[in-house]
């Protein structure tokens, strides 16, 4: 009995430990610049993407303690604890507040995201990803947006429980950023997309078997990747 109690303790602990956050951008510290998400105490994930916890992973909005001001054309780092264990695509999104309003209460609603960054994985005998054992992910806010306030939403999802219909895992969290310089760029209306909405479990690049047979292309949930 007291083996197969280590045992149950062992593997949970090891779970505990395979899952990760997203609490902090730039330089600023856990949670301050990053809405705190769901998962700040239990590193644990979102399984539903109807769950209006896709969007931020927040089940009530809290605003972050801060902005961080951005450049338009340069780079923030978002930084995962301890580090993204699972294999799986990283993805970055913006929203743009509207003017007039406040960064503070804005939640992000609507068809408001366009997707600045994905990544596909490494092709041969299994799928590895180049986030995957990463604890820091540099992304470039585009020259040509639109000065203003912004969401920056970090996501990385794991696929290697994805075989079956709400097995893949979404970690999730949004930075609140204030981008300055700029362009005058719009992404087009088929780039954006809302939280949820965006996303189907049935989607080729939520529910795969990564490990058998391996794939041989793999296709990023989401819409394209919106450019300059």
């Amino acid at each position: 009995m007291l083996t197969t109690v280590a045992l149950v303790l062992a593997c949970a602990a090891s779970t505990a430990l395979g899952h990760y956050t997203f609490p902090k951008a730039g330089n600023g510290g856990d949670w301050q610049y990053v809405r705190k998400a769901d998962n700040w105490q239990n590193n644990g994930f979102v399984g539903s993407v109807t769950s209006d916890q896709i969007r931020c992973f927040q089940s009530a909005h809290a605003p972050a303690q801060a902005t961080l001001n951005v450049t338009a054309g340069s780079a923030v780092t978002y930084s995962a604890a301890p580090n993204v264990y699972h294999p799986g695509p990283m993805a970055f999104y913006l929203a743009r507040v509207p003017d007039g309003q406040d960064i503070n209460s804005w939640k992000g609603e609507g068809a408001v995201w366009f997707k600045i960054y994905h990544e596909q994985p490494n092709f041969g005998g299994q799928l590895t990803w180049p986030s995957n054992g990463k604890s820091s992910f540099p992304v470039t806010i585009p020259k040509c947006v639109k000065a203003g306030y912004y969401l920056l939403r970090a996501e990385h999802l794991g696929l290697h429980a994805a075989q079956s219909a709400g097995g893949a895992q979404f970690y999730i969290s949004c930075a609140q950023i204030g981008v300055t310089g700029g362009g005058s760029t719009e992404p087009a209306a088929s780039l954006k997309v809302a939280f949820p909405g965006a996303y189907k479990a049935s989607d080729p690049g939520i529910q795969i078997n990564i490990n058998y047979p391996v794939p041989t292309s793999y296709k990023n949930p989401g819409p394209a990747v919106f450019t300059c």
